[in-house]
């Protein structure tokens, strides 16, 4: 089984103390190993104040959803659903059946608008990791990382155009990383 991405129904407003209890529970049960990241998507809007002037605030994206990376075994399920805030899964018919992950293409928009992507980055991407790009105009070739850049999300790989190495610029939502 591999790490996938659910949603996670919470109460309203409660996201925050819902990511918090979560991460307790699965390290205190020991399921680091199936419980990975736990995100709760925002996005920085500027907001006109009463005087004219703009302030920077957080919000939101998806108020009373937080996302999830895990492998879904009845445990991790069990754990996740039995979270004190969680009313439940979203793509989960209900009666004991289990939800169905983000879509890739969805979880690579949502994350990349919050400046982050699929892969754990600093384990899964270094300089000469081979990766197979998944989008943009590059997609379905292979190659291997030359340089990373993460500040700007962005990375450069070497890929065979023509029967010559030639060097590509990529986001990091445009790679997976290849076993």
């Amino acid at each position: 089984m591999e790490k996938e991405w659910y949603v996670v129904n919470t109460y309203s407003g409660h996201e925050s103390k819902v990511k918090e209890k979560l991460e307790m529970r699965a390290e205190s049960m020991g399921f680091q190993d199936n419980i990975f990241r736990i995100i709760i998507p925002e996005e920085t809007v500027k907001e006109q104040q009463k005087d004219g002037s703009f302030k920077e605030k957080k919000k939101k994206m998806f108020p009373g959803y937080i996302l999830v990376e895990m492998i879904m075994t009845d445990e991790a399920w069990y754990i996740v659903r039995n979270t004190p805030g969680v009313t439940g899964f979203i793509g989960s018919s209900g009666k004991g059946a289990k939800p169905t992950p983000l879509p890739p293409q969805e979880i690579d928009k949502i994350l990349a608008n919050i400046g982050m992507t699929r892969m754990d980055v600093d384990k899964e991407l270094t300089v000469g990791t081979k990766v197979s790009i998944v989008d943009g105009p590059f997609k379905g070739m292979e190659g291997v990382i030359d340089n990373l850049d993460l500040e700007n999300s962005r990375l450069t790989v070497l890929i065979d155009l023509f029967g010559q190495e030639t060097p590509v610029e990529v986001e990091l939502f445009q790679v997976t990383a290849l076993n």
